[in-house]
């Protein structure tokens, strides 16, 4: 295996916090911490929360690729990956 590059391992270690970040979001503070002996438990609305919180973060990273892009109208991409959080 190639090894990383000292930016990428540290793009790798800022998406797995941001991961874990949005996981206990997505918990219902009030319960049981969801991350108990080496495993998460979440509840079905949890995890659709827990995905939700993750699609629309991809969705603006995706986006902000976009912004400002003169070529192939990269405002209008951007757009049109925000507005796909109305999609259901």
């Amino acid at each position: 295996m190639k090894p990383l590059s000292k930016l990428h391992a540290e793009a790798v270690a800022k998406a797995k916090t941001d991961v874990i970040r949005m996981a206990r979001g997505a918990c219902d503070a009030d319960k049981v911490d969801a991350w108990h002996n080496g495993f998460w438990t979440l509840t079905q609305e949890e995890l659709e929360k827990f995905a939700a919180l993750v699609a629309a973060a991809e969705r603006e990273a995706c986006a902000k690729l976009c912004d400002g892009w003169t070529q192939a109208d990269g405002d209008r991409c951007a757009e049109a990956i925000r507005a796909r959080k109305e999609l259901k």
